[in-house]
């Protein structure tokens, strides 16, 4: 026991995080995603919502922290109408209250006066497009009849980059990545998540969506370079607030935030190659 408590305490030190409570929680909201999506895909739009807004209060207390207002409860507002346009009117709803929130804050900073205007409208527009415009592509992913498939591949897709990323970056990492935006992550941990989450890929799309392995290999592939992205752009924001964590809600995670930083950026490009592999199979191309 006291071998396998040193091991786990290396482990933690290299990392930077407590291993066991992440797994712990990791598994926790992969039941939680799983269930929603099998009881009642709209229950997963309201998860998606839940954490949208939990993300806008994160990332508000952090610009606070660096004298930046964000307009909360605007924000909040928006949060939540997006998700409810895009589950109900899908990729032109997404669009269209986006194009409609973003001026509407505007407009309601106004009142503020111009002192810091450009700086708080800037962060503004930060939050409606790094959160509820990204996480809209979740909701979009679970609308079709296919949903629980295809946000279940998505996990998976995320899981081999995340998961293989940290192993491979704990075991062999020895050359930094990007060692001024986040010193931790190594170029072998990039090798190990592009090597595993190809191989997951090819075997979710084959198993688990009923698609040619290659394509599943590629979408691997797109999802390595999309989640690694939104990792350290995260990183970048959290370097420049001088924050290691947006919160503390999840325990080995941080917070909300510190979650959905991988998924925000990967939903999207996941979206978008389902959708050309749809359209390429109606018109016999596959």
């Amino acid at each position: 026991m006291s071998d396998l408590h040193s091991i786990n305490e290396a482990i933690n030190k290299r990392a930077g995080r407590k291993l066991l409570p992440s797994i712990a929680v990791s598994l926790s909201l992969i039941a939680l995603v799983w269930f929603a999506l099998a009881y009642q895909r709209a229950i997963f739009a309201l998860v998606v919502t839940i954490a949208v807004v939990l993300g806008i209060r994160e990332l508000n207390k952090a610009f606070t922290a660096i004298d930046i207002h964000i307009p909360l409860w605007s924000l909040t507002t928006a949060a939540v109408g997006l998700c409810a346009a895009t589950w109900f009117g899908g990729i032109s709803g997404l669009a269209v209250a986006t194009a409609i929130a973003f001026p509407c804050l505007l407009v309601l900073l106004l009142p503020r006066g111009t002192v810091n205007f450009v700086k708080t409208a800037s962060a503004s527009a930060l939050a409606l497009f790094y959160l509820p415009f990204l996480a809209g592509f979740l909701i979009l992913l679970a609308r079709p009849s296919n949903g629980l498939e295809r946000v279940m591949t998505f996990v998976v897709l995320v899981g081999c980059n995340d998961t293989f990323a940290y192993l491979t970056g704990v075991l062999l990492g020895k050359h930094p990545l990007a060692p001024k935006i986040s010193p931790k992550k190594t170029i072998e941990g990039l090798l190990g998540s592009l090597v595993f989450t190809i191989a997951g890929g090819a075997i979710a799309f084959h198993y688990i969506m009923g698609a040619e392995w290659w394509l599943g290999a590629l979408a691997g592939l797109l999802t390595v370079f999309t989640a690694t992205s939104g990792d350290l752009i995260e990183s970048a924001l959290k370097r420049d607030m001088a924050i290691k964590d947006m919160g503390n809600l999840l325990p080995g995670h941080g917070g909300i935030m510190d979650r959905l930083d991988s998924v925000l950026f990967a939903a999207p490009a996941l979206w978008l190659a389902l959708e050309i592999v749809r359209r390429a199979q109606d018109s016999g191309i596959l």
